[in-house]
């Protein structure tokens, strides 16, 4: 069983904020894939179903950010999920708006939610990390992540979303480096390559 945990904050008020965008992919994803209707478990909710013949547990923690481990643990042990068979969703500081990468293990770039599930599991998961690009000064990193994204941004938004739901079957078959080179030439297809496309609020 693969573990496909998307992060971001519970409830209305966080619901189109930047931080949240692992949540708004892996649920565009349980909705492309036709996974279960969600439902509460394991301090978050949950989607069931297969994907390439893989069964899947989407995973969103509602425990808010920087206690995502608790979840993402509770439901590993259940189900007895290696952690080289989780895949974490999450927006990156570091990246440009509109870019995809993935790798395994690595540090957690002061991202609190990757900090506190290395702290509950382990650090050698896959991170999928969704670019949303960097204020430009730390001191505002905290009121950028938790501001939604401005109306110019929704375009790219939804396509790396797409990205991840239309390629997650590359998860399914062991091919990780295949699914970031999909995403990049879907992006790169969607107008999405240059900086000034996909503006920034």
């Amino acid at each position: 069983m693969l573990l496909f945990a998307g992060l971001g904050n519970p409830g209305a008020k966080y619901a189109g904020n930047r931080h949240n965008i692992g949540f708004m992919a892996v649920d565009t994803l349980v909705r492309r894939h036709r996974l279960t209707p969600w439902r509460r478990r394991f301090q978050g909710a949950v989607s069931e179903g297969e994907i390439a013949g893989e069964k899947v547990l989407a995973l969103c923690p509602e425990t808010f950010m920087n206690e995502s481990g608790r979840a993402v643990a509770e439901a590993m042990r259940f189900y007895k999920i290696p952690l080289e068979k989780v895949f974490v969703f999450h927006d990156e500081l570091d990246l440009p708006p509109a870019k995809i990468r993935v790798k395994k293990g690595g540090g957690n770039a002061g991202h609190n939610g990757l900090r506190s599930i290395t702290a509950h599991c382990g650090n050698d998961y896959w991170r999928v990390r969704l670019g949303i690009g960097h204020p430009g000064d730390k001191t505002l990193v905290h009121a950028y992540v938790l501001n939604d994204f401005a109306k110019v941004e929704k375009p790219w938004v939804e396509a790396v979303c797409d990205a991840c739901a239309d390629f997650a079957d590359l998860f399914a078959k062991h091919k990780p480096e295949e699914f970031q080179n999909r995403a990049h030439l879907f992006l790169e297809a969607q107008g999405f390559s240059d900086p000034k496309q996909v503006g920034n609020g």
